[in-house]
């Protein structure tokens, strides 16, 4: 894999869908490594993530838009404009649908903005390996029936099978020129936010309640030390004091579980050891805080 340029291609792939569609577990399987987080509950990816990756002369730049729904809130809002403004600039636009849910209300809403845009726009049914194959004929062919897909995929993004197949497609697909990014280079993520992306992430596995999505995280300060290891403190904010003393838990043992989870993970992206230091702060009116959503890559709407 060079970039020579007489030969060489680089586009833009938007990946959108419902929330819990599958999208970051796509992302992170055809660029081979953690760039978008990812857990069991929706709406966990909140600003749009670029994975990136190379297959022969062409460079895709895969770009992970949270999941759209029908918003509710400010943060909701802005999650939504995120993700279609995502995928307008995109070469190409794939439409992830859990083939398991298959077609509800968010997906019909969807399909009919979809259906409205001028990019060639890909059907991909993912979680095939837990559907039967008459459900998922059925399936195609409705979805089919309202859109047409330049290309139906069926993958399933965790154990990677199909993904081989879609890359080979979306590789010829792309245009042709210059790489935008160097060889190695598997996200254009700053390293002090998606460290403070895992941290969000372990927040997500270990709280089971709605306060997730009332809290966001930010990496304060990130120091390299003499020794090689580096020293990152992070903020987690809240908007009430009872949900301070949840994340916090019983003589701080959830924070505590959290953290560790979090440095382990962060070592292992890092490749040497971390000090990890987190606290909680409330701050009660953060989702209307314009600076939080520039801080998270999120347009302010009203």
């Amino acid at each position: 894999m060079t970039n020579d340029e007489t030969f060489a291609k680089c586009g833009y792939v938007a990946l959108i869908g419902a929330p819990n569609a599958g999208k970051s577990t796509l992302l992170n399987q055809m660029v081979g490594g953690k760039v978008s987080i990812v857990s069991h509950k929706v709406q966990t990816t909140r600003a749009l993530v670029r994975g990136i990756m190379a297959h022969n002369q062409t460079q895709i730049i895969f770009v992970d838009t949270p999941g759209i729904f029908k918003p509710k809130r400010r943060l909701d809002r802005a999650m939504v404009h995120t993700a279609w403004g995502g995928a307008g600039d995109c070469d190409c636009v794939a439409l992830l649908i859990d083939a398991q849910k298959g077609i509800d209300e968010e997906v019909e809403n969807i399909l009919a903005s979809v259906s409205e845009r001028r990019q060639k726009i890909l059907l991909i049914l993912n979680k095939i390996d837990l559907v039967k194959r008459e459900n998922l004929l059925a399936l195609t062919k409705a979805l089919s029936e309202r859109v047409n897909f330049a290309q139906t995929f069926m993958i399933s993004a965790e154990k990677g099978d199909g993904c081989k197949d879609l890359l080979v497609y979306l590789a010829d697909q792309m245009p042709k020129g210059p790489w935008l990014y160097p060889e190695d280079q598997m996200s254009d993520l700053p390293m002090r936010q998606l460290a403070a992306e895992i941290t969000r992430e372990k927040l997500f596995l270990r709280l089971h309640q709605e306060l997730p999505y009332a809290s966001t995280v930010e990496t304060e300060a990130w120091k390299e030390l003499k020794s090689g290891d580096v020293r990152i403190e992070q903020t987690v904010y809240v908007q009430r004091d009872s949900q301070k003393k949840i994340v916090l838990g019983k003589d701080g043992q959830t924070i505590k579980a959290i953290s560790s989870s979090s440095r382990r993970e962060l070592q292992e992206i890092l490749d040497r050891p971390v000090h990890l230091f987190l606290f909680v702060k409330v701050r009660e009116k953060w989702l209307d805080d314009p600076e939080r959503y520039r801080e998270m890559g999120l347009d302010f709407t009203d």
